[in-house]
């Protein structure tokens, strides 16, 4: 209930910033309808749990996107020197990795932030083994150093973040 009760906070505070209508009822009223509409349907369709509501990470993730965020700024600054460079000293790998993760949960966000992470992109994932697609060899030793791995465990077991 509380996970139902969390997305229905989320959408009506999306409808409510994208509308930017406060004042007409009738507006309002179909809004809170459509609202209860999507809940409905996602209570029906059994996709409201955990997993697809991971609130329970909301604290730990906030420790990681700053983190993630510096490793994208890092990461596009990388590529812009590779193909701003004369030579594009493009060096393609595809490589696998093993994650240390327990969950599903915690495997999809470690392969969506290698993929966020301009010059990597993650290509499969198949029980717990992820293959990775890396535009140089830096970017793939980055990936295999398990640093973003680290973080990703944290963030999942609850030790606040650190590595």
């Amino acid at each position: 209930m509380l996970h139902t009760l969390g997305l229905g906070v989320i959408l009506s505070s999306l409808w409510l910033l994208l509308s930017g209508l406060f004042d007409n009822l009738l507006i309002l009223s179909l809004g809170l309808a459509s609202v209860l509409f999507v809940l409905y349907i996602a209570h029906r369709m059994d996709v409201i749990n955990h997993e697809g509501h991971p609130f329970h990470l909301r604290w730990r993730a906030v420790t990681y996107w700053p983190w993630l965020m510096w490793e994208i700024v890092k990461a596009n600054i990388d590529v812009a020197k590779i193909i701003i460079s004369p030579k594009m000293e493009i060096q393609p790998h595809l490589f696998e990795v093993d994650a240390s993760l327990s969950s599903e949960l915690g495997h999809v966000i470690y392969a969506n932030s290698i993929t966020l992470t301009p010059g990597t992109v993650t290509v499969d994932l198949d029980d717990g083994v992820l293959r990775i697609h890396a535009l140089t060899k830096d970017a793939a030793d980055g990936v295999k150093s398990g640093e973003m791995n680290k973080k990703v465990a944290s963030v999942e077991s609850g030790d606040g973040g650190q590595v």
